[in-house]
């Protein structure tokens, strides 16, 4: 499996990482989208940002429009909606593609199952629980709320 940390990224502001910036962190991977029946879910994770950041975790929010179209927005413009809706405070990638041929190289590693095979994003909102140590641990479908306790455990396994 190829490390996690070397995955190229690109934030909604223009500037660019690798995923290497969350080494030691417990992060929790969202695709998300501003116009889904799960966009509330926005306030959830923002709640749970806030609860578990000074312990360690991290939120990235990863805005695609692959489901439904319900990311039209430029990236300008999700970041926008997404700090006056609902104070998303946690850092938020360029929209990116979750599926198919130019699907973001994060989510190629986070949908392989263990024969390699894809486990494909099903919709917006899905979760991906990674601890310290750059390991997928857990995975959440999207109506799995931020503050369900199966979510908010694995959070707090990642981050011992």
């Amino acid at each position: 499996m190829t490390s996690l940390y070397s995955i190229p990224l690109t934030f909604n502001d223009g500037t660019e990482a690798d995923f290497g910036r969350f080494e030691g962190k417990a992060v929790l991977v969202v695709n998300v989208a501003s116009e889904c029946g799960y966009t509330r879910q926005y306030a959830g994770l923002e709640e749970l940002y806030g609860k578990y950041r000074a312990q360690g975790l991290e939120i990235l929010g990863v805005p695609c429009n692959q489901f439904g179209g319900q990311e039209p927005g430029a990236d300008d413009v999700i970041a926008e909606f997404c700090e006056r809706n609902f104070g998303v405070t946690f850092p938020l990638t360029s929209k990116a593609n979750v599926l198919g041929k130019q699907q973001h190289p994060l989510f190629a590693e986070l949908t392989r199952d263990e024969d390699g095979q894809s486990a494909k994003v099903k919709w917006n909102f899905e979760k991906f629980v990674i601890n310290r140590g750059g390991e997928l641990v857990a995975r959440f479908p999207s109506a799995v709320e931020p503050d369900s306790e199966d979510l908010m455990e694995a959070v707090e396994k990642a981050l011992l």
